[in-house]
């Protein structure tokens, strides 16, 4: 394999580029050129799109730049997993309930925040400067910190033991470096080392041999699991595969992240209005909410091939279209649940891997407090009133969210995933609520939380919607 660009410095930010399939998605957006050339007899093509998802909407648009005609079909709200619910009443304060934290490696989704002019902060992560204070509470034991040399040995031993097991199991370093500097040769001969090791063993087999983890206690184990670093715990991934936890971490995917100010479902919604500076065969000023009349289609009931060759999309209220091509870019095992889809468009083989993807369960509760009372400092300790916790009780993560001290804030009681997740699916809102708080005030044991909550609470439980199934694909 040859190198066809030059290499970055030996100091260039790690973004996600790779390491399967390394492509600059990030240059290739930024081209001058666009990306892309159509021949004339097919400028104005109609394009069906199922799916009004940050995906389906980012080749909506750059589909329309192109010249073709996206024609996106939406089952519910356009956005898909980054859905950003406001409060009533909360002057624009809103509850992330999808995608709520974005890598600063991921370079191509700026891109689209860049061209929106959206804001950007820090995400509260634990042990963070955004998050002020962190609160780790184990087994009944309560740690205060605001950096990691603040927490006892042991939490600095399994981080240690960490970043010991992925140089030493993975060569961490060296693959990191060649994504760095993006050298593809030495990027894919280092990572293709690597499958044959790891496709078929799982995270937690990595952690449990390595020897950086054999030496130490099985509670060090436990708290990794538990409490992790960067975003928080990572047992809720141990049944994943060593290859899927290396291509976050590799990338970038767990560090320096940020939120979008005002809700990150701006993003996608953003791209349905946005008229590009740079466009073909339409006129000036076109955008997606044009081309559809204000809104897309419903949800597709059938994909079928017709007669003609085509393929033949029917939606909810029984209209059928004929495309030539079509992008589906919803959850993948809506095409046997939700969607009659013609069994003979895809390979039996295909069908069983489409069926096999793993989905992870994925429960958040919100609620709006009348401000960011947790920064108020008690005197008789003289730290935060309340902190960023992690927890091995119900509500695992509980972030906190200040929007001005003029301004209502938003403390995310709960959010957790798998089996922590399922403990919520059946209960309703209040009861959801009522849990956390509980489990927040044995740490908590002399603050009223519940005295500064305004509005209604939010929650959702992604596995228990017909149209996701879930949060986050596994492997």
């Amino acid at each position: 394999m040859s190198q066809a660009t030059p290499l970055r410095p030996a100091d260039a930010p790690v973004t996600i580029f790779g390491p399967d399939f390394p492509f600059a998605y990030d240059d290739w957006l930024a081209s001058p050129a666009g990306l892309g050339q159509l021949p004339a007899s097919r400028m104005g093509t109609e394009v069906a799109i199922v799916g009004g998802g940050m995906a389906g909407m980012v080749a909506a648009f750059e589909l329309m730049k192109l010249g073709l005609k996206p024609v996106v079909y939406e089952a519910s709200r356009m956005g898909g997993r980054l859905r950003s619910q406001a409060f009533e009443g909360g002057r624009g304060v809103v509850a992330e309930l999808g995608g709520m934290r974005f890598p600063r490696s991921s370079t191509a989704f700026f891109h689209y925040v860049r061209q929106l002019g959206l804001q950007t902060q820090p995400f509260p992560n634990p042990l963070t400067p955004a998050a002020g204070s962190t609160v780790i509470d184990l087994e009944g034991q309560t740690h205060y910190a605001r950096t990691l040399d603040d927490l006892p040995p042991l939490f600095r031993e399994v981080a240690e033991a960490w970043a010991e097991a992925l140089e030493t199991g993975a060569g961490f370093g060296d693959l990191q470096q060649a994504l760095r500097q993006r050298d593809v040769p030495r990027l894919k001969a280092l990572w293709d080392q690597l499958v044959p090791l790891w496709d078929d063993r799982t995270f937690y087999d990595f952690v449990a041999q390595s020897p950086a983890f054999a030496r130490l206690s099985f509670r060090h184990r436990e708290v990794f699991g538990q409490v992790g670093f960067g975003t928080g715990g990572w047992d809720s991934d141990f049944p994943n595969t060593m290859l899927e936890i290396l291509r976050v971490v590799l990338t970038g995917c767990d560090e320096d992240q940020h939120l979008i100010v005002g809700g990150a479902q701006q993003v996608p919604l953003g791209l349905w209005n946005l008229a590009p500076a740079q466009l073909n065969h339409w006129p000036v000023g076109t955008t997606l909410s044009a081309l559809h009349q204000g809104g897309p289609r419903p949800g597709v009931r059938a994909i079928a091939r017709a007669a003609d060759g085509r393929l033949a999309i029917t939606d909810a209220w029984g209209t059928t279209r004929h495309y030539e091509a079509a992008l589906v870019t919803c959850q993948s095992w809506l095409l046997t649940t939700q969607i009659d889809c013609d069994e003979a468009l895809f390979s039996q083989k295909m069908w069983m891997a489409l069926d096999r993807t793993r989905y992870m369960q994925s429960s958040k509760t919100f609620v709006m407090v009348d401000r960011p009372f947790w920064k108020d400092v008690d005197p008789a300790t003289g730290r935060d009133r309340m902190s960023m916790t992690l927890t091995d009780r119900l509500t695992r993560g509980t972030y906190l969210f200040d929007n001005g001290d003029d301004k209502p804030g938003v403390i995310c009681l709960s959010y957790s995933w798998m089996s922590d997740a399922l403990k919520m699916l059946p209960l309703p809102v209040d009861k959801r609520v009522r849990l956390a708080l509980d489990a927040l005030k044995r740490i908590y044991p002399t603050l009223d939380i519940e005295s500064h909550i305004i509005g209604d609470p939010i929650t959702v439980s992604w596995e228990s919607d017909p149209n996701f199934l879930g949060a986050f694909k596994g492997a």
